[in-house]
């Protein structure tokens, strides 16, 4: 397939107020630090523990299943019956610290509000490298198929994109280090466990991972209101899905350095998608179009 140069030019936004903001950047203290307050030991827990506490049974039984290392199990009293009992057991069995506590003391350290009665430390998820997914794809003898996130800042958005990433085959998910939601114990409730199969990057620059990606034979296409409809592009062989934030979209550096735009068709009043929807309609078209060449 013969990769094309988008010669449409992007005009950057003025900036007419340019020597103002700087004056404020500069003057602002350099060495200024927010300080956090905390009302109770919970809620630094909570805020200390946001990555590495798993809340919910099938979050909690996916982890365990996966082989992730259990630190801890929190129980409410009264809950170590069915199939919390099972998770009791397995995490026993693996070496977990088992504590029963009252529901209440949950309730606070939660942060997804749906504990179910059970919440989990576990060894904080390690983000893998662009080049262990690119592995990962060559192992299976499969051409790489990779979805990009550019700003995803809802963590259910995320967890949703994560789920749909796993049931297609994607090989893996790469996400910025800034300006967006990392992997919380919200993303892994609406991951539905997922989370534990998915390899997922996180990087510096989006755009430099784009750039390496085309280098490597990968063909990237990004999702904007700008471009051609997706149903009329062929997207078989090496490819990269970028999807950009909530109600902003890619960011200008990202459009220009996408191989080719794609759009969905817009028949209603409103003018864009929820991100994971947009990102589950192009995911299964393209592997639908994998499926239709093999």
């Amino acid at each position: 397939m013969k990769r094309f140069d988008d010669k449409k030019t992007y005009n950057k936004p003025k900036n007419t107020n340019f020597k103002k903001q700087g004056e404020k950047r500069f003057n602002k203290p350099q060495n200024e630090k927010p300080v956090k307050r905390f009302e109770n030991r919970e809620d630094a827990e909570k805020d200390e523990n946001a990555e590495n506490i798993l809340e919910g049974r099938n979050p909690i039984r996916e982890a365990l299943k996966a082989g992730r290392h259990i630190e801890k199990l929190l129980v409410a009293q009264g809950e170590i019956q069915g199939s919390v009992k099972e998770i009791v057991y397995d995490a026993k069995a693996n070496g977990a610290i088992i504590q029963e506590v009252e529901r209440t003391r949950l309730d606070r350290i939660s942060i997804t509000g749906a504990h179910q009665g059970i919440i989990a430390y576990v060894a904080v998820k390690e983000y893998v490298t662009v080049e262990d997914i690119l592995d990962y794809a060559k192992e299976k003898e499969e051409d790489p198929f990779i979805v990009i996130l550019d700003g995803i800042c809802d963590p259910q958005n995320l967890g949703a994109i994560i789920r749909t990433c796993e049931c297609a085959g994607v090989h893996g998910v790469i996400i910025p280090q800034r300006r967006a939601v990392g992997l919380t114990p919200v993303v892994a409730k609406c991951s539905a466990g997922a989370i534990e199969y998915m390899r997922i990057s996180r990087v510096t620059n989006i755009s430099q991972v784009i750039e390496k990606l085309k280098k490597e034979g990968i063909w990237v296409y990004g999702a904007s209101m700008e471009g051609k409809n997706y149903a009329r592009v062929n997207m078989t062989g090496p490819c990269a899905l970028v999807i950009g934030a909530e109600g902003e979209g890619l960011s200008q550096l990202v459009k220009r350095n996408c191989d080719c735009l794609i759009s969905m068709q817009q028949l209603g009043k409103i003018d864009s998608l929820n991100a994971s929807v947009a990102a589950g309609i192009l995911i299964y078209d393209c592997l639908r179009q994998k499926g239709e060449k093999n």
